[in-house]
């Protein structure tokens, strides 16, 4: 069996385990394999094709691990506006139970609403800023 046969059956099953752990990290790699089967067909000796695997698939994952430090984590999915539309809009909020707890009428329809910890209980407009099952989180604002 030729080497660079070998390199490419190494990335398939590096991509298939990917595809069945989902750990992005393991593509990084599986891209170093790559090049080392490419390095196989240009005719690398079999240290050369090692190192290039070996440079290529840590260079990814660094390359990739210092691109995900430089951009913030994105919001939990009830709090992100990309996921639910609600974030962020504004509601008016009549009066305030005593338990922190009002109904407010939004879309056409009653939803239960409960103030952020730390914020003022006050009649007026509010924001979305999370959603919990089918009760708004508002901030005064």
């Amino acid at each position: 069996m030729a080497e660079s046969t070998i390199w490419w059956l190494l990335t398939g099953t590096a991509i298939g385990i990917e595809l069945a752990s989902g750990t992005f990290y393991l593509l990084m790699l599986a891209i170093g394999l790559a090049a080392a089967a490419v390095a196989a067909h240009v005719g690398a000796s079999v240290n050369t094709q090692i190192v290039i695997a070996a440079l290529v698939g840590s260079g990814a994952v660094l390359a990739w691990r210092a691109y995900k430090q430089t951009n913030p984590p994105s919001l939990p999915a009830n709090a992100n506006r990309d996921v639910n539309l609600d974030i962020g809009e504004t509601v008016h909020v009549e009066a305030w139970n005593r338990d922190g707890t009002t109904t407010v009428k939004y879309r056409g329809a009653n939803w239960a609403v409960s103030s952020m910890e730390g914020d003022t209980l006050a009649s007026g407009p509010h924001r979305v800023i999370e959603v919990v099952g089918s009760r708004l989180i508002v901030k005064r604002l």
